[in-house]
């Protein structure tokens, strides 16, 4: 079998704690993961840092590297960025690549990288006009978004239960996105 590499991406939104588990099921497809993290995720995820770098025999990654330092992961063949909280969304479409993650996502435009991202964010953060903006951008310029029907639906502001997060359907793209091209 073939390894294909996977970034799996990811901002600070709680369905970053179960990012072990969306490694763990990715491995089981064949899929090579490396793991990034905004910075807030890698604050949040910040004692589990050494298990999931073992998880995935790979660093995980959340500051860009230094000028002349090698780069210590293989070549993407899919990117992943979910959980995509509204920062990482709009940061994205308007090109503000100050965030590794956000960095390397939007140079993986340029490069033709299959890109997939679900949102996760509550419906306040959904109506305002920047979000429609960035996701209607964003899958203009190929990323396939996964929002709305068929995709992440966000809830209200507040709720006691938080929106149950869909990462089956990132895994399903995930598998049609990284077909051989």
């Amino acid at each position: 079998m073939i390894t294909r590499t996977l970034y799996l991406f990811a901002s600070a939104a709680p369905p970053v704690f179960d990012v072990a588990r969306v490694v763990e099921s990715a491995q089981r497809a064949g899929w090579d993961v490396c793991l990034g993290l905004t910075p807030t995720a890698a604050r949040w995820l910040g004692e589990s840092l050494d298990g999931l770098a073992v998880l995935t025999g790979h660093p995980v990654r959340w500051e860009y590297k230094s000028p002349g330092e090698p780069d210590v992961w293989p070549p993407a063949d899919v990117i992943v960025v979910a959980p995509a909280t509204f920062t990482t969304i709009n940061a994205w479409a308007a090109g503000i690549t100050d965030k590794f993650v956000v960095g390397v996502a939007a140079e993986a435009i340029g490069k033709g990288i299959p890109l997939v991202t679900m949102p996760c964010l509550n419906s306040a953060y959904a109506r305002h006009p920047a979000f429609e903006r960035s996701v209607g951008e964003l899958r203009l310029a190929g990323v396939r978004v996964l929002y709305g029907p068929g995709g992440f639906e966000p809830g209200p502001p507040g709720g006691d239960e938080p929106v149950a997060y869909p990462w089956d359907l990132v895994m399903a793209e995930l598998g049609e996105a990284g077909a051989p091209r």
